[in-house]
């Protein structure tokens, strides 16, 4: 798994919760590549047609909250980020995105010295570069690192049931 992640910064505010990020009525859209053009559609119409592959969240405190809707962390990875920094996330959007392969970071103080466009570098686990300044992160668990070098929860327990079966074969 990447351990350097290098990208264009989208920069969001406090609060921002999961009917900003994809609003219930777009919810029961059944292809995900499809409900993702409507990322972030009423605060950031213009996210789901300009982000790109690599591209970096980031946020104020409370990332997430709101509805428990796993589709939240699916359209924001659908739409190529792969990182996602906050000062604080809401508790389950934390565990959905994580399940869903995205890696969520918190930080205090790196909204203030980015905005938009800003190209910015995160190392896991160590720091986050941008505009000449450097902030700490905090450590992601182990097992969350696991989930998303898997591919997500559901991939992650198709790989332990594979490891299982084989050590009875053995």
């Amino acid at each position: 798994m990447e351990k350097v992640f290098k990208g264009r910064v989208w920069k969001m505010g406090d609060d921002i919760d999961t009917d900003t990020i994809i609003p219930g009525r777009r919810g029961t859209i059944p292809e995900m590549k499809e409900m993702g053009k409507y990322a972030f559609e009423l605060l950031r119409p213009e996210f789901a047609s300009e982000s790109k592959d690599g591209d970096i969240i980031v946020g104020g405190k409370n990332f997430g909250c709101g509805f428990s809707r796993e589709q939240a962390a699916s359209v924001i990875a659908i739409n190529g980020i792969k990182v996602v920094i906050a000062k604080s996330f809401a508790r389950i959007f934390f565990r959905n995105a994580f399940n869903k392969g995205l890696i969520l970071i918190e930080s205090d103080g790196v909204q203030d010295a980015c905005k938009d466009g800003d190209t910015m570098e995160v190392e896991l686990n160590k720091c986050i570069r941008v505009n000449g300044q450097e902030f700490p992160v905090k450590k992601i668990p182990d097992n969350l690192l696991q989930i998303v070098e898997d591919g997500g929860l559901i991939e992650s327990i198709k790989k332990r049931n594979r490891a299982l079966k084989q050590r009875e074969v053995n």
